[in-house]
């Protein structure tokens, strides 16, 4: 079978150069859009001039990562892409600004404008999906995801919180030829080619329990666990030191919330100097959370993945949002080989993000996405 969408990913440091080598991977006639990842290291503002002049007769749409996955595996410091033809992808995509701003009414406006465009240019294509990119450093993913979401209820969504390589500090989204901060963009795309959704999440829940009793919500900020200070309570239930608490003992040891029945996965960013603890999800007094203890991370990835070739095949293309939590765990267990062969083998195109999105609900330290398989007459 051949391959319509092209892959491309380059480590080049110079940005002009990367970009150069990407397009040489991915360039082809009448696509539909391109899609890309990239580090946040760049200078940003060569980037989207060699983008603007290679790509210009093509739409471009990407983000800034806290690592990339292409067809060289996790990466750092370099920009992954591809192209949709379109023959076989149709793509309309928005773009929402100053997300601080973005409450219910105008959420839904956006949605239901997007969704409306979109209906008048796909044609006769079956099957569609949504891929939502936003601000890693917003604080508005949950609001955002459940609203969209709600509003589009019979396209599934995936997508990923967009970040700036652990600093934190300002993320950006690409469309229209230029970089934006405290944004997001959606994507629909129709085509021909069979889809499936894909997820791996490696903790399960203990009998430990954390009850939120007090919590700033809009900082996602816990004050307190089970009426004691939220830090040296959580470091006691999963039986350490509060003053070794670090962004790896959190990857270590989440915590897990039971929505609809299924678990969630919700991760401590950072232990303040008050003891309290703050978060990268939302979070709410009286929530009940529960302490999570991890499996196998790579043979849980390659168990997700398989389940992917036995509905749809080998896909063409993986879109995949990985969270920077799991990297770090996979760099801390030497992993990240084992783990770049199985992404390599499904032709994953993704990033490392700040949080991910899955069936209307923000989660963390888990592997989301969707496969793309072959159109009709290519299959075997």
């Amino acid at each position: 079978m051949t391959r319509c969408v092209k892959l491309g990913q380059s480590t080049l440091s110079d940005p002009e150069a990367a970009v150069r080598d990407l397009h040489q991977q991915i360039s082809q006639p009448n696509a539909s859009l391109v899609i890309f990842f990239c580090s946040s290291r760049y200078d940003l503002a060569i980037l989207a001039n060699t983008i603007n002049q290679l790509f210009s007769d093509t739409p471009v749409i990407g983000c800034t990562t806290a690592g990339e996955i292409g067809p060289e595996g996790y990466c750092d410091h370099s920009i992954s892409g591809a192209s949709f033809p379109a023959d076989h992808f149709v793509a309309s995509v928005a773009r929402l600004d100053s997300l601080k701003l973005a409450e219910v009414g105008r959420l839904q406006t956006f949605a239901h404008s997007l969704v409306l465009r979109h209906e008048n240019q796909k044609g006769e294509l079956p099957n569609t999906f949504a891929m939502l990119l936003i601000d890693g450093v917003s604080q508005r993913e949950d609001a955002v995801t459940r609203t969209l979401f709600n509003s589009l209820p019979t396209i599934p969504i995936v997508g990923g919180s967009t970040g700036d390589d652990l600093v934190f500090e300002d993320t950006w989204v690409f469309h229209q030829g230029q970089f934006h901060t405290n944004s997001a963009l959606m994507l629909l795309m129709s085509t021909q080619c069979s889809i499936a959704l894909v997820k791996s999440q490696h903790f399960v829940a203990t009998d430990q329990r954390l009850v939120i009793t007090a919590a700033d919500p809009e900082r996602r900020l816990v004050t307190e666990i089970n009426g004691l200070p939220a830090a040296a309570e959580y470091a006691r239930l999963t039986g350490v030191d509060v003053d070794d608490l670090n962004l790896m003992r959190f990857a270590a040891s989440p915590v897990v919330v039971m929505i609809e029945g299924k678990e969630y996965v919700r991760s401590i960013r950072q232990a303040n100097p008050d003891g309290s603890l703050s978060f990268y999800c939302a979070i709410e007094a009286g929530l009940v959370f529960r302490v999570a203890r991890g499996v196998d991370l790579i043979e849980n990835l390659r168990l997700s993945l398989e389940s992917v070739r036995q509905s749809l095949g080998s896909p063409q293309v993986l879109l995949a949002f990985d969270c920077v939590l799991r990297k770090l765990e996979m760099g801390q267990n030497d992993d990240t080989a084992r783990a770049s062969a199985l992404t390599q083998a499904c032709n994953t195109l993704g990033f490392n993000s700040y949080g991910e999105q899955f069936g209307g609900v923000h989660v963390n330290q888990t592997f989301t996405g969707l496969a793309i398989g072959y159109p009709e007459e290519a299959q075997p």
